[in-house]
């Protein structure tokens, strides 16, 4: 059977879902989460965490490492969630005991739920994804008459990785759950609703999913989970791209080479702190008055905070630190902070006018934009001429895909950015040369960005050289 097919046969409305119950004659297998409980159980207890922006901190720290990889894949991902902050945060279990019945009383499906408790002659057991030591405070707020609770355990992420259908055959039996009802309002539980004898799924009015934290605020969570969710973007570009030519710009001007990538490191987090916010912008523009706002299914959600004021406590903040590891051992000017302070403000405003703007003529801003993301730390150091250029041939790459993009294209096109930018820095560095001499281009620095460019262009141009061929060899 076809999955369009099993959820033309399992799909029922909520009314319809509450006329089968009260008719069926047998065990009823309910689901909990968005079901008898109208949230996640899961982000709710992970909700609990305090402080939050360490919580958000450590499950960030599992995203990157994916740890599930080794344990069942994604389906495992909330054991190591849920682990982790148990472990490393255990105060949060109490908070949840002491937070779980009121969330049930507030979030319960009451009409489900009045319809189990007069249907006394079927046993009702709640089968869940949840975890046993979390889900246990929460049906004991919900005011229903429960036979048994299947859940997850957290002794290991067995449970998680074999599903519901093996649990519950492991619980009840094979033969009890054929003859059972089973509610649930997911996709992931079709082969327990197909291997049952009245299989529901149902979307219930008012039930929603919330992610855990999602009122703590943190930089870089709005970029990777709404603006670019599951590109990385955050690796891939900004840390291999702009941070990487920040770095091989000027370092090889710095007195202290380590402290130097250091600082620019918290100059990096404060500008894009404040970078992220023109996305924020751009999004909320977009929704409002675009006809076809490019917006990612994310948005809508809001899974991340978007606060006004904490972003710049965390710029002006980082951009301190950074200032007093750039000039160490000197002491820190209070100049520096007012200069960094007045290109982030004039970031805002620039964002904040593209954003406005129709999007032909978005097209010469952004290359503003593109030119603040290269170079703005050298409003603080100094960067070597050769350097110079390479921020250049960046701007100018990143800046023609855009060019061709709004001029003609539905698509963004694909210019071979590694290539173009390779390109445009041998073509600057050459008219360096003629402008000044070859001596720029004969130290360390120029051999770097040389090298780098050459390594993240090293697929384009293998592949541009492999699709070459003469013309000349064959009458046309």
């Amino acid at each position: 059977m076809t999955t369009a097919v099993r959820l033309s046969t399992h799909s029922r409305s909520p009314r319809a879902a509450l006329s089968a119950i009260r008719d069926f004659d047998g065990p009823l297998l309910i689901d909990l989460d968005e079901t008898l409980y109208l949230r996640n159980s899961t982000e709710d207890f992970i909700d609990c965490a305090c402080p939050g922006l360490v919580a958000i901190v450590l499950l960030r720290v599992l995203d990157l490492l994916k740890p599930w990889r080794w344990t069942g894949g994604p389906a495992t991902r909330d054991f190591w969630r849920v682990r982790t902050i148990g472990l490393l945060m255990p105060w949060t279990r109490g908070r949840w005991r002491r937070r779980a019945h009121r969330l049930a009383a507030e979030h319960a499906n009451q009409p489900l739920i009045d319809t189990l408790n007069a249907h006394r002659s079927s046993a009702v057991i709640i089968i869940t994804n949840g975890f046993a030591p979390i889900v246990g405070a929460l049906v004991a707020g919900l005011g229903l008459s429960v036979h048994q609770v299947i859940a997850a355990g957290l002794s290991s992420a067995r449970d998680r990785r074999i599903g519901k259908l093996r649990m519950a055959q492991e619980q009840l039996g094979d033969r009890i759950v054929g003859d059972a009802l089973v509610l649930s309002d997911s996709l992931d539980d079709l082969p327990l609703l197909d291997a049952c004898r009245r299989p529901l799924l149902t979307i219930w009015p008012g039930a929603r999913f919330r992610s855990a934290l999602a009122r703590t605020y943190l930089p870089g969570q709005y970029l990777s989970q709404v603006k670019r969710p599951g590109e990385r973007y955050i690796v891939r570009g900004i840390l291999q791209e702009d941070f990487v030519f920040w770095v091989l710009a000027s370092v090889g001007l710095a007195a202290l080479p380590v402290l130097h990538v250091l600082g620019l490191g918290l100059l990096l987090l404060s500008f894009w702190t404040i970078y992220e916010l023109g996305y924020v912008d751009n999004d909320r523009v977009a929704a409002r008055y675009e006809s076809d706002p490019k917006l990612s299914a994310a948005y809508h959600a809001a899974p991340v905070a978007t606060p006004r004021v904490r972003p710049w406590i965390w710029a002006l903040g980082s951009a301190a630190l950074a200032i007093t590891v750039l000039r160490w051992p000197a002491p820190p000017g209070i100049g520096d902070l007012a200069i960094w302070t007045g290109l982030l403000l004039a970031l805002q405003l620039s964002f904040r006018f593209y954003n406005r703007l129709d999007k032909q003529t978005r097209i010469w801003p952004f290359a503003g934009l593109q030119l603040a993301r290269a170079a703005a730390f050298a409003v603080l150091v100094p960067i070597s001429p050769v350097g110079a250029m390479a921020l250049g041939a960046h701007v100018l790459a990143r800046w023609t895909p855009y060019l061709l993009y709004r001029i003609g294209g539905r698509e963004w096109p694909d210019t071979r950015f590694h290539l173009v930018r390779l390109m445009f820095f041998g073509v600057l560095s050459g008219l360096l040369a003629l402008a000044v001499g070859i001596a720029p281009l004969l130290d360390w620095t120029a051999a770097a960005l040389l090298g780098w460019n050459l390594f993240r262009a090293r697929k384009e141009l293998l592949s541009m050289v492999n699709a070459a061929s003469r013309i000349d060899r064959t009458p046309a």
